[in-house]
């Protein structure tokens, strides 16, 4: 059996998308890849390498004034050299974002990051839910209950830490997290199989 190897790369203003980032490794951690947490704030040469060498790579950041943090920004334009090298062509991608609002613009972050991934030439996988918490007999507590496609969006209260990040969006996060995982895996042992 193939083991995918996982790296989420992500920033974290206040925690509460480092528990995100923790939910997908634990997802990702359970359909049995090996994941590697990166903090893109102090991201080191052997971090970078380290995503040069993964079969995905998961972004997460906070939804900061309708997009990525600084901090991610800074990390997306130092990617550049990988860009010209196509070091992460054919690499799978995903992503999650959290904010203190239920929308809080949070799709223009997730949008974002598949921008970044297609100009790496990176495969997308989106979160593979319906939406819940959308009838009158949902609850808060579905799954995906924000409704988001594109990946794992959260909503946490701006007067709660880490916390306070919901339940179901945890939940959320690691479904994301087994999904990527298992994508990772078909390619992985596709290659193999191309190339045998």
């Amino acid at each position: 059996m193939t083991t995918p190897v996982v790296s989420i790369a992500y920033h974290s203003g206040f925690g509460h998308t480092t528990v995100l980032a923790e939910a997908v490794r634990t997802g990702a951690s359970a359909a049995g890849a090996t994941v590697h947490l990166v903090k893109v704030d102090e991201i080191t040469e052997a971090q970078w390498e380290q995503l040069d060498a993964s079969d995905a790579i998961v972004f997460g950041s906070p939804t900061y004034m309708g997009t990525a943090s600084g901090a991610f920004h800074v990390f997306a334009e130092a990617t550049s050299k990988r860009w010209f090298t196509r070091a992460w062509q054919d690499k799978i991608a995903a992503g999650f974002t959290n904010s203190a609002s239920k929308s809080g613009d949070k799709l223009h972050t997730l949008q974002y990051f598949t921008v970044l991934a297609a100009q790496h030439g990176m495969s997308w996988v989106n979160l593979g839910l319906l939406p819940g918490w959308n009838a009158s007999t949902a609850s808060e507590n579905d799954i995906n209950r924000l409704g988001f496609f594109l990946g794992a969006a959260a909503q946490t209260d701006q007067d709660q830490g880490p916390e306070g990040v919901h339940k179901a969006d945890v939940e959320t996060a690691e479904h994301l997290g087994r999904r990527i995982a298992e994508a990772a895996r078909i390619v992985v042992a596709g290659r193999a199989a191309v190339t045998a």
